[in-house]
């Protein structure tokens, strides 16, 4: 898959790319995962920027940023419809693959950020999943922000600007991300 005119996106990890071609996952899920994961890598990278001093796992964000719907190569009617099927399908199928559960979880979390223990690392994937097609969920935003200004030690305010900034700034490029995913079809 190359990049879009005008957003080029980064490729999927080689251990991702290589457990979506074992698994035949269909392109468009494929797409999708690689725009997810172009956004999580330009979170990371600004949280990294912005709290030096955090304590972030950024390889299980991408990680997980790049296999969170990987459930629908099971359940292949959510990829153009509903369900939730596909989040707990998803962690199965990446422990059976020898996928640590530390990265496993985010099969089956990136749905479900507002449940207690959610971590940084979750909610920055929750935050991927959406903001790649410029969804904004204030919620979600707000737990963000919250763990931000605890570990930076500055005003919960001052990190909503940041971080609506940064939000705003990808979201321009939603269009060209949706034209991505949907120049790819649905099934192989």
């Amino acid at each position: 898959m190359s990049g879009i005119v005008g957003v080029p996106l980064r490729p999927l990890p080689d251990r991702v790319a290589e457990l979506l071609s074992r698994l035949e996952c269909p392109p468009r899920l494929a797409a999708h995962l690689r725009a997810v994961h172009d956004v999580a890598h330009q979170l990371v990278e600004w949280v990294g920027q912005h709290c030096p001093a955090l304590a972030l796992d950024r390889e299980a964000v991408l990680f997980g940023a790049a296999t969170h719907d990987i459930g629908k190569t099971v359940h292949v009617s959510e990829l153009s419809g509903p369900g939730a099927a596909h989040e707990e399908a998803g962690r199965t199928l990446l422990l059976r693959c020898g996928v640590s559960p530390e990265f496993a979880r985010f099969a089956a979390t990136h749905a479900s950020w507002a449940e207690p223990g959610a971590g940084l690392e979750d909610l920055l994937v929750s935050l991927a999943d959406k903001v790649w097609k410029n969804r904004r969920v204030p919620d979600l935003e707000d737990r963000v922000v919250t763990r931000l200004a605890e570990a930076a030690g500055r005003a919960a305010w001052e990190e909503f600007i940041a971080l609506d900034e940064v939000l705003s700034r990808i979201g321009d490029e939603a269009d060209e991300r949706l034209a991505f995913q949907a120049s790819f079809p649905i099934h192989g």
